[in-house]
């Protein structure tokens, strides 16, 4: 799975690093105190200019502390029979249809998506959770961006105004009854597309018993049967059974079965299409080919930086540390007490090599103070999937001698370990990045993991429907949708905004770039100096700062999808899940106090 930012733990990112990094309380506080000084500036210049720089100040002062003073007068009965008005007013506009629309792709969605994928789950969730991200993006953004500007109109809204309501109980109402219906419209999604990719991917195979080898032992007695299943849903399963006949057919496609039976063996549904992994992860660092220790590996000519590479067949290696491990991860298996490790390999070739054949790799285990190091344990790598390792308890050192993981690898102090992965073939390539290794922490509950997936897509409605309804204060219905659309489209690509913004970006600026674009220049060379080239980078200056301020307020709506963490079977960490929440509670909490000033503005809510 992908995990290119740390997910730092809530109560160091909600206040600040020991490093220095300013955390997300002192951050708003400084967001809030610069969106209130630019909006007295505002304010005041257009007050003053419609009734003098004395009488703009009045009003501006006025309406600030009349403000203020509503807010702490808010009353929850108001706000809740606002919210059922706008309840009702979206079910008179048939957003059930939404719904429908959505049932309709997922009766259809079996025709286009393949079963016969390597990793079946991660193609339906990706699907479903996508599809029901975009949809429920969609539903509020309509609902929010229509609603006023339509009683506006319609002059519906005098009928509001009338009652003992005030302008900040109609934002927050509006926001508070779309945000319920969309959650319940998508709690209806989310029981829909379970259901959908269970009965999708449910199957089970058969086995033929008259076709099962025996395994013999010494003395000829039957110690295991070996074999396949049949074909279904585009796969079959190598089978590995004891004395009894029961055992478990081999992962394949993402999951497993599970075999009972002495009479005739009896293969269960599918397990583990759902799946809820908890990582331990450690700190990664390279060796280069001469054994040198390295921030990173090398670069195979990939644009994504994200993962570098080993070279094989050399002494490159890739080197996970690991910290506070104990006896009690390790698990019980046939083999005895291992510890169970997640690798993620992504090959890069520059021949064939054996066709069929995987690229082999191999394992270490290393005490980072004594330097004890256990022998290399091939194994062949799969691309770009999960492969479970288990590493065995009772190893073998370097030096032939028997050892044992907790008391001669792992450190007393920490619980630290080093694991090391190398590339064995000449002219092959591994790829990794820090969160492609970890240590097999029991799973987590994949129904409670999804309702966390499904709470980052609430977050991200709630956003829009939060945005949406403080633009239409003031704009008029495709304003105000176009508007929220911007504010989601640059959420979406917040990273690559505030880059150029900050000119970490090739290109330069926007007028730099509209200036490459025209000219047909490459985005490395530089402009031919002369006051041409100082007239554009002085314009982009100032622009740049414009968008690095606009950067500070928009929600990066590319960091609050999980989608991955579901597809790949990853569990979602709680500190993620507050994180969300947190960030979800402060675009409310803003976009309602803005939402109050521009309805104040409006003369039908004075």
């Amino acid at each position: 799975m992908v995990l290119e930012e740390e997910i730092l733990p809530y109560l160091q990112w909600l206040t600040g690093g020991p490093e220095g990094s300013i955390g997300a309380i002192p951050w708003f506080f400084v967001i809030v105190f610069a969106l209130l000084v630019l909006g007295l500036l505002l304010g005041f210049a257009i007050s003053a200019a419609r009734h003098g720089p004395l009488g703009g100040g009045d009003r501006v002062y006025r309406t600030l502390t009349a403000g203020f003073r509503e807010m702490t007068h808010l009353s929850g009965r108001r706000i809740w029979a606002l919210a059922r008005l706008a309840i009702k007013e979206a079910l008179r506009r048939r957003v059930v249809v939404a719904l429908i629309v959505f049932l309709v792709i997922l009766l259809f969605a079996s025709w286009f998506l393949k079963a016969d994928h390597k990793d079946p789950t991660k193609l339906y969730m990706s699907f479903v959770l996508t599809a029901t991200t975009y949809l429920m993006l969609g539903i509020a953004l309509v609902l929010s961006a229509f609603s006023l500007p339509t009683d506006f109109k319609t002059k519906t809204i005098y009928t509001v105004v009338t009652k003992p309501v005030r302008s900040g109980e109609i934002v927050l109402g509006r926001i508070l009854g779309f945000s319920l219906l969309g959650t319940v419209m998508l709690l209806i999604m989310a029981l829909s597309s379970y259901v959908f990719v269970i009965r999708s991917l449910s199957h089970a195979h058969e086995i033929d018993a008259a076709n099962l080898r025996r395994i013999e032992g010494p003395g000829g007695e039957v110690i295991g049967y070996e074999g396949r299943t049949t074909r279904d849903l585009y796969h079959r399963h190598t089978i590995d059974l004891g004395s009894e006949k029961s055992g478990t057919a081999i992962v394949e496609n993402g999951h497993y079965h599970t075999i009972e039976g002495e009479d005739g063996p009896v293969v269960s549904s599918s397990q583990g299409l759902l799946r809820a992994r908890q990582p331990l992860y450690g700190k990664l660092r390279y060796l280069d080919r001469k054994g040198v220790d390295k921030e990173r590996g090398i670069s195979v000519g990939s644009e994504w930086t994200y993962r570098s590479f080993i070279e094989g067949n050399s002494q490159a290696a890739a080197i996970w540390t690991f910290r506070g491990l104990d006896a009690s991860q390790v698990i019980e298996t046939e083999s005895g007490e291992q510890l169970p490790v997640g690798l993620i390999v992504r090959v890069f070739k520059t021949h064939k090599g054996i066709i069929g054949k995987a690229i082999t790799g191999g394992i270490q285990v290393r005490n980072p103070e004594t330097g004890l190091t256990s022998e290399l344990y091939p194994f062949e790598a799969l691309d770009a999937q999960v492969d479970e390792q288990n590493i065995p308890r009772k190893l073998t050192s370097t030096e032939n001698e028997p050892i044992d993981l907790f008391d001669d690898i792992v450190t007393e102090k920490g619980g630290r370990m080093e694991l090391i992965v190398q590339c064995l073939e000449r002219g092959q390539y591994f790829g990794f990045a820090q969160p492609d290794c970890y240590i097999r922490l029991p799973d987590a509950s994949p129904a409670w993991n999804l309702v966390k997936v499904y709470s980052s897509i609430w977050v991200q409605m709630v956003i829009v429907v939060a945005i949406g309804v403080s633009a239409s204060t003031l704009l008029n219905g495709p304003v105000a949708m176009l508007f929220t659309v911007s504010f989601i489209l640059l959420g979406f690509f917040k990273d690559f905004f505030e880059g150029v913004a900050t000119g970490t970006e090739y290109g330069g600026g926007p007028v730099e770039s509209l200036y490459r674009l025209l000219t047909q220049k490459n985005i490395i060379t530089d402009l031919d100096p002369g006051a041409g080239a100082t007239f554009i980078q002085s314009v982009d200056s100032v622009l740049k700062l414009f968008m690095l301020a606009i950067a500070q307020v928009l929600p990066d709506f590319s960091s609050f999808s999980t989608v991955g963490f579901a597809a790949y079977g990853f569990n979602v960490p709680p500190d993620r899940v507050l994180q969300d929440l947190t960030i979800c509670l402060a675009y409310v909490a803003g976009t309602a106090v803005v939402g109050y000033f521009l309805l104040r503005t409006r003369e039908v809510a004075k």
